[in-house]
Protein backbone atom coordinates (compact mmCIF):
# COMPACT_ATOMS: atom_id res chain seq x y z
CA UNK A 1 0.00 0.00 0.00
CA UNK A 2 1.23 3.47 -0.86
CA UNK A 3 1.43 6.12 1.85
CA UNK A 4 0.19 9.31 0.16
CA UNK A 5 1.99 11.46 2.72
CA UNK A 6 5.31 9.72 2.02
CA UNK A 7 8.03 11.96 0.57
CA UNK A 8 8.51 9.64 -2.42
CA UNK A 9 4.80 9.84 -3.26
CA UNK A 10 4.86 13.62 -2.94
CA UNK A 11 7.92 13.72 -5.21
CA UNK A 12 5.96 11.72 -7.78
CA UNK A 13 3.10 14.19 -7.51
CA UNK A 14 5.54 17.00 -8.26
CA UNK A 15 6.94 15.08 -11.26
CA UNK A 16 3.40 14.74 -12.63
CA UNK A 17 3.31 18.51 -13.13
CA UNK A 18 4.49 18.85 -16.69
CA UNK A 19 3.30 22.31 -17.66
CA UNK A 20 0.90 20.95 -20.24
CA UNK A 21 -2.59 20.71 -18.77
CA UNK A 22 -3.51 17.54 -20.66
CA UNK A 23 -0.45 15.64 -19.39
CA UNK A 24 -0.90 17.03 -15.88
CA UNK A 25 -4.46 15.70 -15.80
CA UNK A 26 -3.53 12.27 -17.14
CA UNK A 27 -0.65 11.80 -14.71
CA UNK A 28 -2.35 13.24 -11.63
CA UNK A 29 -5.52 11.22 -12.24
CA UNK A 30 -3.47 8.04 -12.56
CA UNK A 31 -1.44 8.87 -9.46
CA UNK A 32 -4.55 9.48 -7.36
CA UNK A 33 -6.79 6.73 -8.68
CA UNK A 34 -4.68 3.82 -9.83
CA UNK A 35 -1.07 4.11 -8.66
CA UNK A 36 -1.70 3.18 -5.00
CA UNK A 37 -3.24 -0.16 -5.99
CA UNK A 38 -1.07 -0.87 -9.02
CA UNK A 39 1.42 -3.70 -9.15
CA UNK A 40 5.05 -2.98 -8.34
CA UNK A 41 5.91 -3.42 -12.02
CA UNK A 42 3.26 -0.96 -13.15
CA UNK A 43 4.40 1.57 -10.55
CA UNK A 44 7.98 1.15 -11.78
CA UNK A 45 6.92 1.71 -15.40
CA UNK A 46 5.06 4.87 -14.38
CA UNK A 47 8.07 6.25 -12.53
CA UNK A 48 10.30 5.50 -15.52
CA UNK A 49 7.82 7.09 -17.92
CA UNK A 50 7.91 10.31 -15.90
CA UNK A 51 11.63 10.60 -16.74
CA UNK A 52 10.85 11.04 -20.44
CA UNK A 53 10.70 14.37 -22.24
CA UNK A 54 7.38 16.22 -22.53
CA UNK A 55 7.27 16.23 -26.36
CA UNK A 56 7.64 12.45 -26.38
CA UNK A 57 5.01 12.00 -23.68
CA UNK A 58 2.65 14.25 -25.59
CA UNK A 59 3.20 12.31 -28.81
CA UNK A 60 2.65 8.92 -27.15
CA UNK A 61 -0.24 9.78 -24.85
CA UNK A 62 -2.13 12.44 -26.77
CA UNK A 63 -1.34 11.77 -30.40
CA UNK A 64 -1.15 7.98 -30.38
CA UNK A 65 2.39 7.77 -31.73
CA UNK A 66 4.30 4.57 -31.07
CA UNK A 67 6.25 4.56 -27.82
CA UNK A 68 9.24 2.39 -26.91
CA UNK A 69 8.31 -1.19 -26.08
CA UNK A 70 9.08 -0.82 -22.37
CA UNK A 71 6.29 1.76 -22.07
CA UNK A 72 3.56 -0.01 -24.07
CA UNK A 73 1.69 -1.33 -21.03
CA UNK A 74 1.72 1.85 -18.96
CA UNK A 75 0.86 4.05 -21.95
CA UNK A 76 -2.19 1.85 -22.64
CA UNK A 77 -3.23 2.16 -19.01
CA UNK A 78 -2.82 5.95 -19.06
CA UNK A 79 -4.72 6.30 -22.32
CA UNK A 80 -7.61 4.36 -20.81
CA UNK A 81 -7.57 6.17 -17.49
Amino acid sequence: MVDRSDKDFQRLRWQCRRGLLELDCIFEDYLDQRYPGASEEEQHQFRELLKEQDPDLQAWLLHGETCPREFHAIVRVLQGA
